[in-house]
């Protein structure tokens, strides 16, 4: 039997720390979906599709690739989880603050869905620091991204905070 988990976040925008924990997670189970929340609540630089887009690009020449499906989902994940029959979802955790929050999103889904675990993994240490709305910040100001995601995430950063800007003048 495949093993299938549910690589689940905003992803808005994807970074290299998201990558390094895909990575990990192909090592663990033979299918992960990048589960893709939208919540129509918050505020995203890129639409799902976009979104969905820039994962495909960032991963297409991986060897894993091919085991690796992106999907967006609306509502609760737990629902989504035993739609696609997963039984695992993974989080990625940088430091202690993560685990805390994470810890309850865990708690709060086992007691939604008993049978579906979390699995916590870290990311190269060298990536711990790096946060969607950290890569936001430096690339509002137009500082390089070059360390925090894939050159053609950045690019398209680029163009996104340079429309907004034009349409605050």
């Amino acid at each position: 039997m495949d093993t299938l988990a549910l690589y689940p976040g905003s992803f808005d925008p994807f970074t290299y720390g998201h990558l390094d924990i895909l990575e990990r997670a192909t090592d663990l189970f033979d299918k992960i979906i990048v589960t893709i929340a939208i919540n129509n609540r918050k505020d995203s630089v890129f639409s799902g599709d976009e979104r969905e887009a820039l994962i495909q690009q960032s991963i297409e020449d991986k060897e894993w690739s091919s085991r690796v499906e992106i999907q967006q989902f609306t509502g609760l994940l737990v629902d989504f989880a035993k739609e696609k029959n997963a039984q695992t979802l993974v989080r990625g955790v940088r430091q202690i603050s993560d685990f805390e929050y994470e810890f309850r999103m865990a708690l709060t889904n086992r007691r939604l869905a008993p049978d579906v675990d979390t699995v916590f993994l870290m990311p190269n240490e060298q990536l711990t620091f790096i946060s969607a709305s950290l890569v936001k910040e430096v690339g509002y100001w137009g500082g390089d991204l070059s360390s925090f995601v894939p050159e053609h995430v950045a690019k398209a950063l680029k163009e996104k905070f340079e429309e907004q800007k034009q349409k605050e003048l």
